[in-house]
């Protein structure tokens, strides 16, 4: 930050050699190699920043910007028009042939006009002026260009950076921060871009020359592995990108299945994801919403994939497209039967249990996802090849569109968990990239599109339209939120059932994160209202003035938003922040986030009862241009700082957990004081006791 400040005051007290500077590199982006290179207009933007501060004036830096535009299009106009194409045998124009071959093609694709479009486009911009020279273009028709393409090149370059700084201006004390760190990610963009283009074409040269060997090898023999690597590297073969396309589709596919398949039965961090999705998308439904969806998922109902595959099977076999007959028959009856029989394996449970019997009974992977994705992308597959280019990715987005909203619907029902949704699209795909590398092979004899296009659409708006009206009411009654909170008397949660509640949090990735310390039974409100004598405050909101504290140097713990921390798929339903108080570089607070438990507890009334963590944030500057924050692993610390600022509350010990050094294994349970203790437990008066 203070090399950003000296940077400003040098800046400040020598604004001639920022204008210099810009003129500069104006003219350094038109130069050969040179405007490849150097990251003029990332620069140019960050300067132009400076202007709302004061520090630069905006006319010196248009007409610097102008001119250095003019000037350098003329530098490289002139020995390209003095030499001709001789000029390009010298160094270092003979290390670039691509680029002058590129700019070459773009100069006798657009004409004249090429002048003013190179300006603004990346690649050709430094060679085109040089070209235009090269090729005899009148001095006076390049002139003309020159000068008008510099003329909106220069304001469309400041006036971005202009506004930009407008808007830092009105940042405050984050404004340095935030002007550096645009720099900065601008720079890396242009880094990251400029890094991949040169591996890019360096490597696919490589790729191309090592396949090359590797086909001239496949041709000194005739073993099988041979004809096949022939077959597949064959330059006559049309469909050979196809092919190692849908190969590596194979291999990625087949990867994603068999990792969530090993995290289903392992239980790994998916399946804690699976309850987070779930929890997530139950609390979003709508009466709209969920007739939208159940719409979606009659659409994908057995009986209508059985209806378009029987459809779609009579058309083929009317036209004795035997083969094609044959994959169709594979691709539904294979998709079919190997999803039954996981499921059979696998015994999973579907979150509501009660939707399905026999063996639609079982969850994993999803009926729905598998055999909808291998319908409508084999169908989409057989249509595309019998179609025009053009039109084969409207078709295959279109099938995409409808198998995404075909799954999706049976998360957002609660039909499936997210990991059997996504296994069933991964074995799809994986079976889908399996049939079309047998199909290409095979080349069955292929017909016209526009019959087979319009009986799977008519298939599909007949057996689908059927389907939902006969069944969605129904299925509206189906698939309704069903959900009524447990509720258990207010003196057993206090006696021994607070032990039951989760230990730790979840978060949305699956992961266990901090022990959940705090158990409160009573409304929101009233904790509130009792921390809030303690000095516990709701935490700043994210709004712009928010975000901004981020970058301000040395911000108050208490003007920091929080992070929105999600505890099995649910946000915090109250946040409180306490400040901890400054030590030296860093100060620290305390964050208190409670959710819901989803459980009632009885006491002549329900109450609702709530579980959270408290922790302490480490607030930081470890790095230059923004405030860190760090949750410390103790728990104990924190947990009894709340306890001191709570009345009727106990600390119990978890009798299914060994205490380490962060966690102790104690839960602080804390009550509106109008619930009443059960019968023989100790009644808390002002403080904490052990029981």
């Amino acid at each position: 930050m203070s090399f950003f400040s000296a940077l400003t005051d040098y800046i400040a007290s020598h604004p001639h050699l920022a204008y210099a500077a810009i003129f500069l590199l104006a003219l350094s982006e038109s130069v050969p190699v040179i405007g490849a290179v150097v990251p003029g207009t990332a620069i140019i933007v960050g300067l132009a920043a400076l202007v709302p501060s004061g520090v630069l004036t905006l006319w010196p830096m248009l007409i610097a910007a102008f001119l250095g535009a003019i000037v350098g299009d003329g530098l490289s106009f002139w020995p390209g028009h003095r030499y001709h194409r001789e000029i390009l045998l010298r160094w270092p124009l003979n290390r670039y042939p691509e680029l002058v071959a590129r700019s070459e093609a773009f100069f006798v694709r657009h004409g004249g006009k090429s002048v003013f479009l190179a300006r603004f486009t990346a690649g050709v911009r430094a060679f085109i002026p040089l070209v235009a020279g090269m090729l005899r273009m009148p001095a006076r028709q390049f002139y003309y260009a020159n000068i008008i393409s510099a003329f909106v090149w220069a304001p469309s370059h400041i006036l971005p950076g202009v506004f930009v700084g407008a808007y830092l201006s009105v940042a405050g004390a984050a404004a340095g921060r935030l002007a550096v760190l645009l720099v900065a990610v601008i720079l890396l963009l242009w880094v990251t871009v400029w890094v991949v283009r040169h591996a890019l074409s360096r490597a696919i040269p490589f790729l191309l020359a090592n396949l090359e060997r590797l086909r001239r090898w496949a041709d000194t023999g005739d073993t099988w592995a041979m004809r096949q690597i022939r077959s597949l590297l064959d330059p006559a073969q049309q469909e050979t990108r196809t092919l190692a396309a849908l190969a590596l589709l194979l291999v990625a596919a087949a990867w994603t299945f068999f990792g969530i398949l090993e995290d289903v039965v392992s239980g790994d961090p998916l399946v804690r994801t699976d309850a987070a999705v779930y929890r997530i998308l139950q609390d979003l439904r709508t009466p709209s919403g969920d007739s939208l969806m159940v719409g979606f998922t009659e659409l994908g109902d057995t009986t209508v994939v059985v209806a378009i595959a029987v459809v779609v099977f009579l058309w083929l076999a009317w036209t004795r497209a035997w083969r094609t007959v044959a994959y169709w028959v594979a691709a539904i009856g294979g998709a079919a039967a190997i999803n039954t029989g996981i499921k059979v394996a696998l015994h999973r449970a579907r979150p509501n249990e009660s939707l399905y019997s026999g063996w639609s009974d079982f969850s994993f992977p999803s009926g729905h996802s598998t055999e909808n994705a291998v319908l409508y992308g084999f169908l989409a597959f057989l249509i595309a090849r019998r179609v025009r280019p053009a039109w084969g990715l409207p078709v295959a987005l279109a099938a995409a569109v409808l198998v995404a909203l075909i799954a999706f619907s049976r998360l957002y029902l609660g039909a499936h968990w997210f990991s059997d949704v996504a296994g069933g699209l991964a074995f799809a795909t994986a079976w889908l990239s399996l049939l079309c590398i047998a199909y290409l092979h095979h080349q069955p004899t292929e017909k016209g599109a526009s019959g087979l296009m319009v009986v799977a659409c008519a298939g599909l708006v007949v057996a689908g339209g059927a389907n939902v009206y006969r069944r969605h009411a129904a299925d509206m009654v189906r698939y309704a939120v069903q959900y009524e909170a447990p509720s258990i008397l207010a003196g057993d949660w206090w006696a021994r059932e607070w032990q039951h509640l989760p230990a730790q949090r979840i978060d949305l990735a699956g992961e266990i994160e901090e022990p959940l310390t705090f158990q409160w039974a009573g409304s929101l409100e009233r904790l509130e209202a009792d921390l809030a004598q303690k000095g516990w405050r709701p935490p700043t909101p994210w709004t712009l003035a928010g975000a901004l504290a981020w970058f301000t140097p040395r911000p108050a713990p208490m003007d920091l938003p929080t992070s929105p921390y999600m505890e099995r798929g649910r946000l915090p339903s109250l946040t409180l922040v306490h400040p901890r108080g400054d030590t030296g570089e860093a100060s620290s607070r305390l964050v208190l986030r409670v959710w819901a438990a989803d459980i009632d507890l009885r006491n002549g009334h329900l109450t609702e009862l709530w579980i959270g963590s408290v922790v302490e944030e480490q607030l930081g500057n470890r790095f230059p241009l923004f405030t860190v924050s760090q949750a410390q692993p103790d728990a104990n610390g924190p947990r009894d700082f709340l306890a001191a600022s709570l009345d009727a509350a106990r600390l119990v010990t978890r009798p299914d957990l060994l205490p380490i050094p962060v966690w102790d294994g104690q839960v602080l349970l804390a009550r509106d004081a109008s619930i009443p203790a059960n019968p023989g437990t100790e009644t808390l008066q002002g403080g904490v006791a052990s029981p």
